[in-house]
């Protein structure tokens, strides 16, 4: 009978291969790895990149006024990677900072290529900063003393930006040259990542920081609450600003009987005697432009000894 009969291990293996199969085609069954942490939302990786624009845009108005010299600062990059792979894309030798995130346990990460650390450190030893030549050596001591004050401000901005979501004191904990001696996370800890550039002048350099995933996701809820006050504050807060600075500005407004047009070689050939029909009747509004815009019709009225013009229509289309 039927029944009675038993599959082999070959019929075996052929069904759960299909089984595997169909399930994979689904998209119900994918692949995990352990080794990586899990990543945090696209809209909160979108969230912590405006956040350093705005730090991008306040460290170029605090360079420029500490080194006395135009300074550009450019968010090049938001990104999630591991910390083996943050590292790795570092150069050796370079500049790392180990950052303190009170009130939070763990550490950031800041680096700054030599390729900016060395004119910057000619510039406040009173050079230009203009020297042709790359270093590539690991940074003194001394040479970290007198960075102290670079350091100070960009930990500064960096709190100041970071405070529109939380209450978050970077602080100086340790330096290090090499990035792979800096164990701070272990290899597979994802990081995100936020790549700078600064230019002053001619020169160029990167500046890169490393923040533990982990911390993000806890400030997840800290996150939305800020967008969300944002949103709700921008239809009183933001239009009163704007308001507040559009007040002082100067307007030209005309108020034209818009009637037919007349060639130039028209014009010329009038005469003494001739008659000229504008086509305007005494009850069409008259036109009034707002800065050689049409704006409103109205018509003009008198308030005492003077002439006004009462708004009786907003163009709201061209």
């Amino acid at each position: 009978m039927a029944g009675d009969r038993v599959l082999s291990q070959e019929e075996i293996d052929s069904v759960f291969k299909k089984m595997r199969e169909a399930e994979t085609d689904d998209g119900s069954v994918q692949p995990y790895d352990f080794r990586r942490p899990d990543r945090i939302a696209k809209d909160q990786l979108r969230a912590i990149h405006l956040l350093h624009e705005n730090f991008a845009r306040t460290l170029a108005s605090s360079l420029s006024a500490y080194l006395r010299a135009y300074v550009a600062v450019n968010l090049v990059s938001v990104e999630q990677l591991s910390f083996m792979e943050f590292t790795q894309c570092l150069p050796s030798p370079t500049s790392m900072i180990a950052l303190g995130m009170k009130p939070f346990d763990g550490n950031a990460v800041l680096e700054i290529n030599p390729s900016l650390v060395f004119p910057i450190l000619e510039m406040l030893l009173g050079g230009s900063g203009k020297n042709a030549t790359k270093l590539t050596r690991e940074v003194t001591e001394i040479e970290q003393s007198i960075l102290e004050g670079l350091l100070r401000i960009i930990l500064n901005d960096l709190r100041t930006s970071w405070h529109a979501v939380t209450a978050l004191d970077f602080s100086i904990e340790s330096h290090e040259t090499e990035p792979q001696l800096l164990q701070i996370l272990a290899p597979n800890e994802a990081v995100v990542a936020i790549s700078v550039e600064v230019r002053i002048g001619e020169t160029a350099g990167m500046m890169n920081i490393g923040i533990p995933s982990i911390i993000v996701k806890m400030l997840r809820q800290k996150f939305d609450q800020q967008w969300s006050v944002r949103k709700t504050q921008a239809t009183e807060v933001e239009h009163a600003r704007v308001l507040r600075l559009i007040r002082p500005a100067q307007i030209h407004l005309d108020a034209r009987l818009q009637g037919p047009t007349l060639g130039v070689t028209t014009l010329l050939e009038l005469a003494e005697g001739d008659i000229l029909a504008f086509d305007y009747p005494v009850g069409k509004q008259v036109d009034v432009m707002v800065n050689g815009c049409l704006k409103y019709r109205g018509e003009v009225i008198s308030t005492g000894r003077k002439r006004a013009f009462e708004v009786q229509q907003l163009v709201l289309e061209p």
